[in-house]
């Protein structure tokens, strides 16, 4: 093997590099990416980066520079067109090919547009790429009114920028609750009284069935009738993952990725993805799914790396996720999905909670706000699979570390 080829412009792409030059690998590295600049921190876009706090300059996950020492060569700002399977071959946007003998898919994903009457109107956001969020900027420092459609993690962090800057800030939710789909009730409820005690307004079952305005957005209708007025809009729905590159390759997807075995390797034995755009058995949790987060992204081009110079590692990571709004780190260990038992150590009102998620008397997952011991601990205690105490957890007298430490032992 002399050519490895990476197509992607995220924390996976830069990994690979980074893997790569630790392993020695000693043949020829193009990564690809339809960005003008090499892989960047995409979590800062939507927190630290729109609010001014970091600038673009810290954005770069690895300086160029070092793409250059590693022997990489960049082909920035060109799109990967297609794979020629049988050839081996890239064809980028440029017209130019790229032979290789692996290549890595790490073209993550894309934000999930809305489809409502007035879509298309001016004043309409969304953040995905650094481009997005420079593009959002401007209007978002002379907007008053921000509305946010979506209470997830994207949602909500930028409605924590917002009101940072004084903006006054509606997130609208189309389920009962804001984090359904990732939390409990309990931590909903959590964020719901924190982001109303910042000054943001929370309406949950609030479907938008259509954006007003002329040329440029003035507002929202509900299905329910609501009305909300807006001078900005920022939409955050979901990711696609963007799997067309691979489908047209004839390579295996799902329908939420490009499916790949525990070597994030995928239907054809040459050709790996890894990252947001990765369909995945995960082991611990016996199911298929796809992961957005850097954790994943970093751990799975590691094994891709590893497996195409020869290693057998697989893949087996606990996932892990962060978020950052008003001040406050919610640091997350493992998926919640399935729980029976939900524990809580900590006080809400003080800001520093910690919840476990129990299933089966084992913890699976823990949310934690501002208790890294608790984050820590419940890695280790969910990837042990040791039964546990709840009374235990709970008891704020303790520290963690030796609660964790006596159901280890």
């Amino acid at each position: 093997m002399t050519k490895i080829v990476i197509i992607g412009g995220g924390h996976a792409a830069a990994q690979a590099v980074t893997s790569l030059r630790q392993k020695k690998f000693d043949g020829e590295v193009t990564l690809i990416s339809d960005e003008p600049i090499v892989p960047y921190q995409r979590p800062p876009l939507s927190k630290a980066y729109l609010a001014g706090d970091m600038a673009a300059e810290r954005l770069p996950i690895l300086r160029e520079s070092a793409y250059e020492t590693a022997g990489v060569t960049l082909k920035l700002g060109r799109r990967a067109e297609a794979i020629d399977r049988t050839n081996k071959s890239v064809r980028l946007s440029d017209g130019e090919t790229l032979d290789y003998d692996k290549l890595m898919i790490a073209t993550g994903g894309r934000a999930r547009k809305l489809n409502c009457p007035g879509s298309d109107l001016k004043g309409i956001h969304y953040i995905r790429t650094l481009a997005d969020t420079d593009a959002l900027k401007p209007d978002f420092e002379k907007a008053e009114r921000i509305l946010i459609i979506g209470g997830g993690y994207i949602g909500l962090e930028m409605a924590s920028a917002a009101r940072k800057m004084g903006k006054q800030v509606t997130v609208l939710e189309a389920e009962n609750r804001i984090l359904a789909r990732v939390v409990a009730p309990e931590v909903s409820e959590f964020y719901t009284s924190l982001h109303k005690a910042e000054g943001a307004a929370i309406h949950t079952n609030q479907m938008v069935t259509e954006i007003k305005g002329d040329d440029h957005v003035t507002g929202v209708i509900t299905k329910d009738g609501s009305q909300y007025p807006a001078d900005l809009i920022i939409a955050g729905i979901g990711l696609i993952a963007n799997s067309d590159l691979a489908a047209d390759a004839r390579i295996e997807i799902a329908p939420m990725g490009i499916t790949v075995n525990h070597f994030a390797q995928t239907s054809d034995p040459d050709i790996y993805a890894v990252g947001d755009v990765s369909w995945h058995r995960n082991a611990f949790y016996g199911r298929e799914l796809r992961l957005e987060s850097v954790q994943n992204a970093v751990d799975q081009a590691k094994t891709a790396i590893g497996h195409m110079l020869g290693d057998t590692a697989a893949y087996d990571s606990l996932p892990w996720f962060w978020s950052d709004q008003y001040g406050l780190k919610l640091q997350i260990a493992g998926l919640s999905t399935g729980y029976d038992t939900l524990v809580m150590r900590g006080d809400p009102s003080a800001r520093s909670v910690a919840y476990f998620y129990l299933k089966d008397g084992k913890m699976i997952a823990a949310d934690c706000v501002g208790r890294i011991a608790e984050f820590m601990n419940a890695k280790k205690l969910i990837a042990a699979r040791v039964p546990v105490d709840a009374a235990l957890l709970e008891d704020d007298s303790r520290p963690f570390k030796e609660i964790a430490a006596d159901l280890l032992a």
